[in-house]
């Protein structure tokens, strides 16, 4: 038999449903259509609720607009046939022989296998991790990481144009206080006597890059206490700097009386950071297309016109000395400042200004991978992007929250006194790359993720990435016992693949395709991890009831091609999810 052009199956079935509804009068705009894999395969491979939606605009029973719709769809190869069900459900039943064709399809089309042109080659960029320079990655952060990189791979593989990007924010008030809670640390080595910050980074990564100043520039950086805290209350200085005010007036004296070798220090801290955030990351398997520096929109001058255009449309106002912008036009709970009293311009300011760069780079689609702390940022953001004429739809927010450790059943503490959280490095080196990124995506971004060490570094059906990977590992042993060409398994007579295990892992197979582009229409990652899953259970049944390697040499290829393609569609799988594939285990 002649398989259709479109070789996913789903796809070939919403492209009939379309040419029959063509051909019937539906007042308004016709709904979408939607096909589900049914639970049960005395229901068929696939389900259609088209009816039901067009019930109300027709005015005619689900059932009688289905028996419609059968009698229009046009001819299809593969269809063995279609029934209604139920209230007027739509089922579909795939011909056998079409099934056990494709797997010449699957095997010759490799590791492209799931690619499609969904996207038509539209520019997205996608921004992720972006975490503040401060301080080493931690736990939070890495599961930002692997969602925005399995994310960036879907839609790549789903065929569209992806530009990965961080976003550094390099010239805000956080890196000023590790600026100055390096020098402190850097001082008290030189047995200068000074109260240090509660409010200033504490972790010991501060004593490291302290001591990395000391041992790079010597007694350079020493300056005199009486110096360091003019202009401060006694009581400051007996006591301890506990409140923000303290702390700025503590960054305006070091900007004063260390000028240039100020911006020495904070240049060092950023470049110690940024590297160590991109080892860890490289280490973890994540690259960016571009490392973006909020500076670079002060210097290019981005953030004032951007503030500029605003003004000229009308959306800011001058309060207490201050330039407002009016975010609740868009649906804020509160207008936002975008120019400060003293001239200088928030974060928002910048944030807005590095949108707007996004577009004027011709992005068709942004995405950001956001933590889910972020979620009140969305209106104003995209309101600002509405105020300077951009269209709002064009940006899309994906929420992460935090994952949560769990070690012997019980919650661990994220972060110590010392304000140091587990760090993203720790965790990989504890229970490895391939089982934090997959354990990362296994739930939806928007959803809280209990991370199961000890799972995760079980050998056991229990651990999911295990036990994907060693359904991987089954099949390259089988392979290895055979020891023939693979590739004549991509072109053999596959008729004697009937059992309902086999027909079911054939299905499933065919499934992948519209799995990776339901994925990446939904921004959902977790879908992947869904169907390896699933796909590993499906095999390691048949692999516990079946044997490969028979005297009948037709079934023995046949079989051979089956696992060879479960083989296949694991790796591509694993690989859009940064996880390796073992070949033994």
């Amino acid at each position: 038999m002649t398989l259709p052009d479109s070789l996913n199956f789903k796809a070939h079935f919403i492209n009939l449903f379309h040419a029959a509804l063509q051909s019937l009068e539906i007042p308004g705009e016709p709904p979408n259509i939607e096909l589900t894999r049914t639970k049960q395969s005395s229901h068929g491979d696939y389900s259609c609720n088209l009816a039901m939606h067009l019930a109300k605009p027709l005015r005619k029973k689900p059932q009688e607009i289905a028996q419609l719709l059968i009698e229009r769809l046009p001819a299809s190869a593969i269809i063995e046939k279609v029934e209604i069900a139920g209230a007027g459900f739509i089922n579909l039943f795939i011909k056998n022989a079409a099934k056990q064709q494709y797997l010449q399809h699957i095997l010759q089309s490799g590791a492209h296998y799931g690619a499609s042109l969904l996207g038509q080659g539209r520019k997205i960029q996608v921004e992720f991790v972006s975490a503040n320079p401060t301080g080493p990655l931690h736990v939070g952060h890495g599961r930002g990481a692997a969602i925005g990189a399995s994310l960036a791979n879907l839609l790549t593989t789903a065929g569209f144009d992806v530009f990965r990007e961080f976003y550094v924010n390099d010239a805000g008030r956080q890196m000023d206080i590790l600026t100055v809670s390096t020098w402190l640390r850097y001082l008290t080595i030189h047995q200068v006597s000074i109260p240090f910050p509660q409010n200033a980074y504490q972790g010991d990564y501060v004593k490291t890059m302290a001591q990395q100043l000391q041992e790079q520039f010597a007694r350079r950086f020493v300056r005199q206490p009486e110096r360091i805290f003019e202009n401060f209350p006694l009581s400051a200085l007996e006591i301890a700097i506990t409140t923000d005010a303290e702390l700025d007036q503590l960054i305006a004296n070091a900007k004063k009386i260390l000028q240039q070798d100020y911006t020495l220090i904070h240049q060092f801290v950023l470049a110690e950071q940024l590297n160590d955030c991109r080892s860890d990351l490289l280490e973890f398997g994540i690259e960016f297309d571009q490392w973006f520096s909020e500076q670079s929109l002060y210097d290019s001058g981005l953030v004032n016109r951007t503030v500029k255009l605003l003004e000229e449309g009308n959306y800011l106002y001058l309060k207490d000395g201050a330039k407002w912008f009016r975010s609740t036009n868009f649906g804020d709970e509160k207008d936002r400042v975008v120019q400060r009293e003293n001239g200088l311009f928030t974060y928002f300011a910048s944030d807005i200004a590095y949108h707007l760069s996004k577009f004027e780079r011709g992005f068709d689609l942004v995405i950001n991978i956001w933590g889910a702390d972020h979620h009140g940022y969305i209106a104003r953001v995209k309101g600002a992007l509405q105020a300077l004429g951009m269209d709002p739809g064009k940006l899309e927010i994906a929420l992460v929250q935090f994952a949560v450790l769990y070690r012997d059943g019980k919650k661990m503490p994220m972060s110590t006194r010392s304000g140091e959280f587990v760090t993203l490095r720790e965790l990989r080196h504890e229970v490895g790359n391939d089982a934090a990124r997959f354990f990362y995506a296994m739930r939806k971004s928007d959803q809280h993720l209990d991370f199961d060490l000890d799972l995760a570094k079980s050998q056991s059906n229990e651990n999911p990435v295990y036990y994907v990977q060693y359904a991987h590992a089954r099949i390259c042993s089988v392979l290895a016992q055979w020891n023939g060409d693979i590739a004549i398994l991509s072109d053999i007579d596959t008729h004697t693949l009937s059992s309902p295990a086999e027909l079911s892992l054939l299905q499933k197979l065919i499934d992948f395709p519209g799995t990776i582009e339901t994925a990446a229409k939904e921004f959902s990652p977790h879908l992947i991890t869904f169907y390896l899953r699933e796909l590993a259970s499906e095999f390691h049944g048949y692999y516990n009831s079946t044997r490969f390697l028979v005297d009948d040499k037709s079934l023995m290829y046949a079989r051979l091609a089956l696992i060879a393609s479960v083989r296949q569609v694991l790796r591509n799988g694993l690989k859009l999810l940064g996880v390796s594939s073992p070949d033994k285990m």
